[in-house]
């Protein structure tokens, strides 16, 4: 459907893609704990264990769970009625080009539907019948805990059946609003209260907006200041950039004395002479001795004399 996400653009594709239809409509009975559905024996289990614990916090679980497999049902149908038995909302070329999914995707369906249909009704006592010890050796239960006997045999029945009742009536309530009376929707939505709750929940209850505006702004600014302070800042001034540029910089200031004056390179010449001297004589200077130059010996100084005196020679020789 041309990557279209938007249930409301969607509608009257039950005869376009039927077995999508049946894919999604098993795996929905299935996820509102429709009764003898796999869902069904793992979803209701878990609200009349917790039930059984006699403990607020176990009924405050409970309760909690089945309202909200009232909106698990009302949200799952919503989307069966919208995309596939409402009045069609896309363009015509995405309902020419609809067809079905790869066998790729097809085959895990398949798999995943005969399981949602029968897998629990088969395998309920195995893995959480009264008394099986199945996954004893793979998952620790506190003795305290274990109130599957309550469960099954000490809650009144019509706790027992809640969940699933919730469950039907919220998809039953999804397809008469939005299958059967649409037009009540439109017009709830089109009241000054209807507009402001469709606003707030249409905006998935502003978490977004207040994600954006605390959370990620704050973190764009630092990641902005951390970014233009240290990475770009601290670390590639002083780093490879700063380097780099005092290289350069060093050198354009020592390529500037390249003059072509001979008279300049002589001048260069003798003031490196006198540096040599004065480096090599800074003992001297400092109030030592001659002998703590060389180290007493004689023979080394000549030897540095003579080349001292014979360099000029030398250069003009190799130039010649």
């Amino acid at each position: 459907m041309a990557d279209q996400q938007d249930l409301r653009r969607l509608g009257g594709l039950v005869n376009f893609l039927p077995f999508t239809y049946t894919a999604i409509l098993i795996g929905s009975l299935s996820l509102m704990a429709f009764p003898f559905l796999t869902g069904f024996y793992s979803k209701d289990l878990i609200l009349e264990v917790a039930l059984g614990q006699y403990e607020v916090s176990g009924n405050v679980a409970y309760w909690l769970g089945t309202i909200s497999a009232v909106f698990t049902a009302f949200y799952s149908f919503r989307l069966i009625s919208l995309t596939f038995f409402t009045v069609p909302n896309a363009p015509k070329g995405d309902y020419l080009h609809a067809h079905e999914a790869p066998m790729i995707i097809v085959i895990p369906l398949v798999i995943l539907s005969i399981m949602s249909i029968g897998f629990g009704y088969v395998a309920k006592d195995l893995f959480v019948g009264v008394g099986t010890d199945f996954l004893a050796t793979a998952l620790f239960q506190h003795p305290s805990h274990i109130s599957l006997i309550e469960a099954e045999f000490g809650l009144p029945q019509l706790l027992k059946l809640l969940p699933a009742i919730g469950s039907m009536f919220g998809a039953g309530l999804a397809v008469y609003l939005y299958h059967v009376v649409p037009q009540f929707t439109i017009n709830l939505t089109d009241s000054t209260l209807g507009k402001a709750v469709y606003s707030f929940l249409n905006g998935k209850w502003l978490v977004d907006n207040i994600i954006n505006t605390f959370i990620i702004g704050g973190g764009l600014s630092l990641g902005h200041t951390i970014s233009k302070v240290i990475d770009r800042g601290v670390i590639e001034m002083v780093g490879p950039f700063g380097f780099s540029n005092a290289l350069t910089d060093t050198g354009q200031s020592i390529s500037s004395y390249d003059t072509g004056v001979i008279t300049s390179y002589a001048l260069y010449i003798i003031l490196g002479l006198i540096s040599f001297i004065f480096l090599l004589f800074r003992p001297v200077l400092l109030g030592g001795t001659i002998d703590s130059v060389f180290g007493g010996d004689i023979g080394l100084i000549l030897v540095y004399l003579s080349a001292i005196l014979l360099l000029p020679t030398a250069k003009a020789a190799s130039s010649s």
